[in-house]
C-alpha cells in the first residue's frame, strides 16, 4: 500500500470526477436515497429509492450498474499507468509484479471487508469473494492483456469470454437441474461455487462474487481499459475521443438488448447481456463526464466528486470499519430529531455523507492519498 504526499499531476478530472461519483453511490448515498421510500406522497421519489436496491434475482435497477462502473473506471486508469512505467523503461517484469501484489493486497483487504469481524478460529466461515479481491483480479489480468495485446484483440478477448460463459451457462448440464437453468437453485455458477469453492457462499448456496462470475466481470476492466486507450490518444481530438466513447457505449447496449432476449440482464449471475449493458452505460457516463469537465472545461462542481475520487479505496474501507451514521446522531440529532421520526433515517444518512467528505476533504488539502 502507497500513501502518496502530493496530487498526481496531469490528470483527466472526469476519471477522478466519475471515481468519485461512484464511490459516492457505493459508500453513503445509496442509503440517503434508499431512505426517501414512503417518507412523501411523491412517487417519483419513490421510484427513485427503488432504484438502489438490487432485484431479489433477475432484473436490473441503477444500483446494480454502481459496481460494474467501478470495476469500469478502474481498467481506464491502466493505460495511463502502464504507458507512464513503459516510457520510463519499467520491464514487464516489475510491472507484473507489482500488479500481483496490488491483486493480492486487494484480495486480502477484501476478505477482510466481507469477513469482519474475522473468524479467526472458524475458517469454513470464512467468505473468499470480494468486491476489492474482484476489482484486483480484474486489474491484474486487464494489465497483462494490455501489455501483451492490441486494442483490437483485447475486445475479442472480451467477446471471446462472455461467449464461452454465455455456452457453459446454457451447455454444461446441473446436476438435477440440467444445462440453461437459470433459476437460482439450479444455475450452474451456484452449483460451482458450492462443489469447488470453500468456505461460506453469500446467499448459503450461491455467491454472486463466486468462481465463474469473476470471468465476466474481467471483461468490465478490459473494457475501461479500452476507454482509457481512447482518452489517453494524443493524435486524437477530443471532439473524437468523445464520439468513440459514445459510439462503443450504444454498441454494447444495443448487442446487450438483444442478447437479454436469451440471456437475461441481471447482476446476480453477472450475465453476458448484463456485462455488456453496464459496460456500455459505463460508456456514455464517462463520456458525459469527459465532455462536460474537460471538454466544455466546466469543472467547479465536479469538486466535490474529485474529493472522493482521489481516495476511493479510503472510502470504501472506512466506511465499512467507522459508523459515520452514530457520530451524525450523536452531533446532528438535536437538529432534526423536530421533524419525526420516519425522516431521521434520512437525516443520518445525511449527516454520515457530509462527515465522510468532510475527512476525506481533510485528507486532499494535506496531499494525503492512500493507492494501492
Amino acid at each position: 500500500m502507497e500513501i502518496r504526499m502530493q496530487e498526481p499531476s496531469n490528470r483527466l478530472v472526469s476519471i477522478d470526477a466519475l471515481r468519485g461519483f461512484d464511490m459516492l453511490m457505493i459508500c453513503g448515498a445509496d442509503a440517503f436515497f434508499r431512505s426517501f421510500e414512503g417518507k412523501t406522497n411523491l412517487a417519483w421519489l419513490d421510484a427513485l429509492a427503488l432504484q438502489f436496491e438490487h432485484p431479489e434475482w433477475i432484473g436490473f435497477t441503477f444500483y446494480d450498474f454502481i459496481f460494474p462502473l467501478f470495476l469500469f473506471v478502474a481498467g481506464v486508469s491502466i493505460p495511463f499507468s502502464l504507458e507512464k512505467a513503459i516510457s520510463q523503461k519499467v520491464s514487464k517484469k516489475e510491472i507484473y509484479k507489482k500488479a500481483l501484489v496490488r491483486m493480492l493486497i486487494l484480495i486480502g483487504l477484501g476478505m477482510l471487508d466481507k469477513n469482519a469481524p474475522f473468524p479467526f478460529f472458524d475458517w469454513e466461515q470464512i467468505r473468499l469473494g470480494s468486491v476489492l479481491g474482484r476489482i484486483g483480479i480484474a486489474g491484474f489480468v486487464t494489465v497483462f492483456l494490455y501489455l501483451n495485446f492490441n486494442a483490437q484483440k483485447r475486445l475479442l478477448w472480451v467477446g471471446g469470454i462472455l461467449l464461452a460463459y454465455y455456452a457453459a451457462i446454457f451447455l454444461i448440464p446441473v446436476p438435477g437441474f440440467g444445462a440453461g437453468n437459470l433459476s437460482f437453485e439450479g444455475n450452474l455458477v451456484g452449483w460451482f461455487d458450492r462443489t469447488f469453492l470453500p468456505g461460506r457462499l453469500l446467499q448459503g448456496t450461491f455467491d454472486e462474487l463466486g468462481i465463474l462470475t469473476t470471468f465476466p466481470a474481467i471483461c468490465l476492466t478490459i473494457l475501461g481499459a479500452h476507454a482509457g486507450g481512447i482518452m489517453r490518444n494524443a493524435n486524437q481530438p477530443k471532439s473524437e475521443k468523445l464520439k468513440s466513447l459514445l459510439l462503443v457505449g450504444v454498441v454494447c447496449m444495443g448487442i446487450a438488448l438483444l442478447w437479454s432476449m436469451h440471456f437475461p440482464i441481471f447482476k446476480r449471475m453477472w450475465t453476458s447481456s448484463f456485462i455488456l449493458l453496464t459496460g456500455g452505460m459505463a460508456f456514455l457516463f464517462l463520456a458525459l463526464f469527459f465532455w462536460i469537465i474537460d471538454i466544455l472545461q466546466i469543472k467547479k462542481w465536479s469538486f466535490f466528486f474529485v474529493v472522493i475520487g482521489m481516495n476511493s479505496l479510503t472510502i470504501y474501507m472506512i466506511y465499512r470499519f467507522v459508523n459515520f451514521k452514530y457520530t451524525a446522531r450523536l452531533l446532528f440529532e438535536g437538529l432534526y430529531r423536530p421533524l419525526g421520526d420516519g425522516w431521521v433515517p434520512v437525516m443520518e444518512s445525511l449527516g454520515a455523507l457530509a462527515l465522510v467528505w468532510l475527512l476525506l476533504y481533510f485528507l486532499y488539502q494535506k496531499k494525503i492519498f492512500f493507492k494501492v
